[in-house]
Formats: structure tokens, C-alpha cells, sequence
């Protein structure tokens, strides 16, 4: 919990939230002392020990466990080159048939009317992504089923797979090319496909379920006509940014073209997902419909095209504010100075990708031929080979893989979910759980507690309907799963015995956190999970057996951060007796929460805090070093914190801060909580210097 609120709010854009961790050489020159900044380098160095010692655990994820066992003295293999690259990744070669013409796309489908149907689809992915050897395969099936096929009179590109459009580009075709700049020509070549598609002059209309993110939005722009479900798993976007890129196959040109350089703006600097209405709305696709109408209105809308009772897609016609903005010199300055004032304050101007996606729409406004095209793909190379797009990248496949369990196990089918505890966090936690489909008991010692604990819950619930991102049936449908009961419902134990997974979020006392199981035991069935939220009591204390626990192998940690609705993290701690099913049932469940899950070992600390321990030292050292409090939070953040400690400090509550710190100082760590003075921060509790809590510190 201790990072809770100050990183919530250092978060609180879309860029910020993505693009963190990069390092700057610039740390400790003029900013801090010299004996500062090696102090600061040795807490580093410390803490890069700390994690490595703490999580070697018997459970880990698929990446984490590759990370652990490969030898550090075992060179990679060279990667391959561009147009070997999904060959590498090919699971099962491909023969064709009659039946089966093309590894990622169904034969051409061809209506009485002249409509030819175009469906992706390949039967290795779960999803269909936009990868080198689909662009090969696409120019092969074009110019043998469509170019020359004078009875196509219109052409609808949809996708067989009910998991979406097309997911984005692969971007592991792309990290496996060494030499970036042989991008540049790969890019050519499918852009000049692109054109050629529309050489052949007949309407093109894109039929989107699901996710058409990145190159998958990008081929539905070349298209003539865009249609959508209203689907809640439909969402567009251009989320290149957050891999430290930029739309490379016309994107930058063709979005700002449709939408307006405003919305394309908002749109590729942040890299957030647009959802049907919105995108009605802002004129991203011409027409909404039910999922099982979408084939169907695509191919009249085809047809419609064709014979021109349909108009094709135009531009949304700009407001006079808009005009006054995009289409002036003033108004353009004015916007544009905007837009770099804004960058620099989300990135802290550490990340080029946004500033490559500015200068390509302001060179493609001012250069309307076929150049804007090249110094797109130049400027995707160029941000391709930079070191901020190789570690995003490499973040985006962590975060990939970490939603896989190495374990075997199979967990088990969890439908009601028991919160115990309705506070905030445990509000949160009942919250995100109703939301994606489980029952959920809410329980609390009284009707009052409970009772705050749901009013919670509807306010959030109201916000997002006021957003429009929850319509009222939503609403009604998370409430409705939620039982509220207290210590004085009667009913409560005959609930509980229906409950697959119960999560406990009450106050850190171990006593207390162990009668509540012993509680819970005697009511749930055999099968039934325990997790428990702690944030510092270790999870083997906790579930040790004797009088109170007799299922310890069916305890777990489960450490959700606050406020629960918002931070995607959440630490799964398993003690040395938790079972594979019940390590595998609570992953599953972060997982469905949309949380992302880290398997860590049952330490002192945890993952979070134990990283934040040795920080939170060394800040007490350099502030009575003399470091300046400003200059300290300004180098840190330089560093690439997206908080600086003193103003995390300053959140979260200094006596947070010095119980956490002490906690550890006095556990495992050693050395590493032994570079400062944690008296400053328990002098400060005892004046009451708390923190924006108490408005001192």
C-alpha cells in the first residue's frame, strides 16, 4: 500500500503511465553532491541485489523463470533477418489446399453482387497481428484472387477470429531485426501495397469486432469505409508510442487526415483505446452495429458503394474553433505550442517517439505528396533503433509473459469471491471483482462499515456511467452481485459456504488476520482459497498450522495496491506450503481482475516495499548530507521515478514511511537499510510532522 496514492497521482496520464524507467546520464552532476550521488549509486547497486536474492522462488512466470536460469555468459542467437523473422516464430508449417489457400487469411470470398470478402485469419494465433509474413502472403493472395479479377466490384476486409480485427504489428518482427534501417524498405514495400490496393479502384470497407489496434487501424485508414461493433471488446487505437514508436504504415498521415490534427493528436500521444461511440462520434469509423449484423451491413454497404447508393467516408467536418485552430497559421502555432508543452510535461522530454509523431504531422501538413510517407517510415526506423524503444518493447513482452504461470496447475473454477473487510482497499478489491463477473460477499463486523463499503462501490460505478465509460445496465448487473452482509446477518456462514475464494483485507494484525481464517475454515468448503492482503506480515506466519489453520496449503498472499480500481499491480505471495491450485486460482483471478501479476517470494517486504526500503533510506542520508528536498525529488525523477521520494514521502504519511523502513531495517535486508539515518523520519512522527496528512513535515 505504500506507494498508493503519490504514484496514482504521478500516473495520472496515459504517457506517464506507460513510459517510465528510462535513466538519465545526467544524475548526480550538478544536481547532488559527488558523495551523494555515489551513495545514491550504491543504494542502487544494493538494491539490484536485493531483487535478485528475493525472487528466486519456486514459482515464478514463464518470463521470470526465463530470466532466472539463462546463463549470463550465454550469447543470444543472432536474430534473423526481416524476411525470416516470422518464419522463426511459425509453429506449424503451412501446406496449402484447395480448402486452405493461405496461412493468414481464409480463401477469397466472392458474393453474387461482386463483393469480395477478405477474412484474417490464422489458425496458429489466438489473435491476428499485422506481422511481416502476412504482408508477403497478403501481395501473393491479392494479385492471384483480386487485381485482375474484373468481377469484384468492391472488397470487404474483415476477420474470421471472434478475438478481433487485427491486434496491432508483431512487434517481434520488428526487435528482430538488428540493423533498424532495413525497416525502412520493409515499410516501402507494404506501404506501396497499400497503393496498390487502392489502385485497383474499388471501394474497400473495413468490418471491425473487436481490438484493430495499431497496423491493424492503420489497414482499416486505407479503407474507404469503416464499420464497428458496439461491442464492449471493440476498441481503435494507435498505441505505437508506448513501444517508443510511431504509426509506420501511414498512420501519421492518414489519421489526422480523417479526425483532425487534434484528435489525432490526443489519439498517438497517448496510445489510448477509442471505443465505438467515441469513435462514431469523432468520425474514426461511419456506422455502429450489433456484432451479428456486422458481416452482413458490410457486404450491402459494399454493394451500396459500388452501385453509389452508399457516399464514401469523408472527413468530419470541422467545427469554426477547429477550423480557426488546424487550418490557420495562428491557430496552429498556438496548438502546436500546446502540444509540445504538454509532452514535455507527461515525458520529461526522456522519450523521442512523441516528438518524432509531432514532426511527422507537421511535416506531412506541409508536404502533401508521397514525401510525408517517407519521412514517416525513416522517422519509425530512426525511433526503432533507440534504446527507449527497445526497453518498452521488452516491457511490453515482460508484462506479456507475466500473465502466464509457469506452474502447471490448473486452478479452480472460482464463481463467488468473499471479500472480508469493506474499507477502501476492500471495497476496491469487491469492485473490480464484481465488474468482471464473480459473485462477490462483502463482509464487514457491521451494517455500517458494510454499508460505506457498497455506497463506494455505486459512487465509482456513477463516475464511470457519468463518462460514459459504464452504461446503467452495467451498473445494475456489478450491483446486483454484490451481497452486503455484517457480523449480524444471520445468513452470512450459509453464504460463505458457496464461496471458491476469500480475500481478507482487514487491519495488519496477525492474530487477528488468523482468527479470521479459522472463521472462514469453518464454514467454506475443502476446495476453498485464502488469500490475504497483507502488506508486510509474512504470509508463512500467517498460514502456519495449529489451532487456527488447518488448510495452510490453501492460504496465499494476494497484495492489491490502493486504490484498487486504478493500480494495475498486484504481488501474489506464496508461502513454502501453498499449493500449485491455490498459487494457480489466485493468478487466474488477479488476471480476470485485469491486474497485473507478479509472483514474488514470501520476504520481508515483498517486491514493492522491499525496493522502496533501501530508496527511502538513502533519502534520509542525503537529506542530512544537505541535499536540497527539491533537488532530490528533481534528480530522481530525471533518473526516471515517476514520483520523487520526498514528495512520495510526503503522501503516503511520514509515519507510513518510518514504520515500513524500521520494519525492514530490522528483517533481512542487512546492508542495504544500513546507508542512512531512519531516526529523521521517526523524529518527525514524534513532532507530528506527518506529511500533507497533518500539513507538516
Amino acid at each position: 500500500m505504500l506507494l498508493s496514492s503519490a504514484v496514482r497521482k504521478s500516473l495520472a496520464s496515459p504517457l506517464s503511465r506507460q513510459l517510465m524507467g528510462q535513466q538519465s546520464p545526467l544524475l548526480g552532476r550538478t544536481i547532488i553532491s559527488r558523495a551523494a550521488s555515489v551513495r545514491l549509486l550504491d543504494a542502487n547497486q544494493r538494491l539490484h541485489h536485493s531483487q535478485q536474492q528475493f525472487t528466486a522462488t519456486k514459482h515464478f512466470s514463464s518470463a521470470a523463470a526465463a530470466i532466472q536460469e539463462e546463463p549470463a555468459s550465454k550469447p543470444s542467437p543472432p536474430p534473423p533477418p526481416p524476411a525470416a523473422a516470422s518464419a522463426v516464430k511459425e509453429e506449424t508449417p503451412f501446406v496449402p489446399s484447395p480448402e486452405r489457400k493461405y496461412k493468414h487469411f481464409q480463401n477469397v470470398e466472392l458474393t453474387p453482387a461482386g463483393v469480395a470478402i477478405i477474412r484474417f485469419d490464422n489458425p496458429d494465433k489466438k489473435v491476428n497481428t499485422l506481422s511481416f509474413a502476412l504482408m508477403r502472403e497478403a501481395q501473393t493472395m491479392w494479385e492471384a484472387d483480386i487485381q485482375s479479377n474484373s468481377d469484384i466490384q468492391s472488397i470487404v476486409f474483415t476477420s474470421a477470429k471472434e478475438s478481433g480485427f487485427i491486434a496491432g504489428a508483431d512487434i517481434f518482427d520488428i526487435s528482430s531485426v538488428q540493423d533498424k534501417s532495413t525497416l525502412v524498405p520493409v515499410i516501402e514495400e507494404a506501404l506501396n501495397f497499400f497503393l496498390h490496393m487502392k489502385s485497383k479502384n474499388v471501394p474497400m470497407v473495413a468490418a471491425i469486432h473487436g481490438p484493430a489496434l495499431g497496423g491493424g487501424l492503420e489497414w482499416a485508414l486505407w479503407c474507404d469505409y469503416r464499420i464497428c461493433t458496439d461491442s464492449k471488446a471493440t476498441k481503435l487505437g494507435l498505441p505505437e508510442v508506448k513501444l517508443g514508436l510511431l504509426p509506420g504504415f501511414g498512420g501519421t498521415q492518414n489519421l489526422p487526415a480523417l479526425v483532425g490534427v487534434q484528435g489525432a493528436m490526443d489519439m498517438m500521444l497517448t496510445g489510448k483505446n477509442i471505443l465505438p461511440a467515441k469513435a462514431k462520434k469523432m468520425g474514426l469509423v461511419d456506422l455502429v452495429v450489433a456484432p451479428q449484423s456486422l458481416e452482413s451491413v458490410a457486404i450491402e454497404t459494399a454493394e451500396g458503394l459500388a452501385n453509389g447508393s452508399v457516399r464514401k467516408s469523408k472527413p468530419k467536418k470541422k467545427s469554426l474553433i477547429n477550423r480557426l485552430i488546424e487550418d490557420t497559421p495562428p491557430g496552429q502555432n498556438l496548438m502546436w505550442s500546446k502540444v509540445k508543452e504538454t509532452v514535455d510535461k507527461n515525458t520529461g522530454g526522456k522519450y523521442p517517439a512523441p516528438y518524432e509523431i509531432i514532426d511527422c504531422v507537421k511535416y506531412g501538413l506541409a508536404h502533401p505528396g508521397m514525401e510525408k510517407f517517407k519521412h514517416e517510415r525513416e522517422g519509425f526506423a530512426k525511433l526503432a533503433a533507440t534504446k527507449e524503444s527497445e526497453a518498452l518493447i521488452g516491457l511490453f513482452d515482460g508484462t506479456t509473459q507475466m500473465k502466464k504461470l509457469s506452474s502447471g496447475a490448473e486452478p479452480i473454477k472460482v464463481k463467488k469471491v468473499a471479500v472480508m473487510g469493506a474499507g477502501l482497499m476492500g471495497a476496491g478489491i469487491a469492485q473490480v471483482t464484481a465488474e468482471k463477473g464473480y459473485d462477490v460477499l462483502l463482509k464487514d463486523r457491521d451494517d455500517a462499515a458494510v454499508g460505506r463499503g457498497v455506497s463506494y462501490m455505486t459512487d465509482n460505478w456513477e463516475k464511470k456511467c457519468k463518462r460514459k465509460r459504464m452504461t446503467n445496465y452495467e451498473l445494475n448487473t456489478n450491483s446486483s452481485r454484490v451481497t452486503p452482509l455484517s457480523d449480524h446477518t444471520e445468513s452470512w456462514k450459509r453464504h460463505f459456504a458457496g464461496a471458491d475464494l476469500v480475500i481478507e483485507a482487514v487491519f495488519e494484525d496477525l492474530a487477528l488476520k488468523r482468527k479470521i481464517i479459522q472463521q472462514v475454515e469453518e464454514v467454506t468448503p475443502d476446495h476453498c482459497v485464502f488469500a490475504t492482503n497483507t502488506s508486510a506480515i509474512p504470509i508463512a506466519d500467517i498460514a502456519a498450522p495449529g489451532e487456527e489453520v488447518k488448510r495452510s496449503e490453501n492460504v496465499v498472499g494476494m497484495h492489491y495496491f490502493s486504490p484498487v480500481p486504478q493500480m494495475p499491480l498486484l504481488e501474489i505471495i506464496p508461502h513454502a506450503g501453498t499449493s500449485d491450485e491455490a498459487l494457480a486460482t489466485a493468478f487466474a483471478v488477479g488476471n480476470k481482475q485485469g491486474k497485473t501479476c507478479v509472483v514474488v517470494k514470501d520476504v520481508p517486504g515483498f517486491y514493492v516495499n522491499r525496493c522502496l526500503g533501501p530508496i527511502l533510506s538513502e533519502v534520509t542520508a542525503l537529506v542530512k548530507e544537505g541535499v536540497p528536498l527539491d533537488k532530490l525529488d528533481k534528480a530522481m525523477k530525471n533518473f526516471g521515478m515517476p514520483v520523487g521520494p520526498i514528495t512520495l514521502i510526503d503522501n503516503v504519511g511520514v509515519d507510513v514511511a518510518s514504520k515500513v523502513s524500521n520494519y525492514l531495517a530490522s528483517a533481512d535486508l542487512g546492508v542495504r537499510m544500513g546507508g542512512g539515518d531512519l531516526s529523521l523520519l521517526s523524529n518527525m512522527v514524534e513532532k507530528g510532522w506527518l506529511g500533507k496528512k497533518s500539513n507538516q513535515g
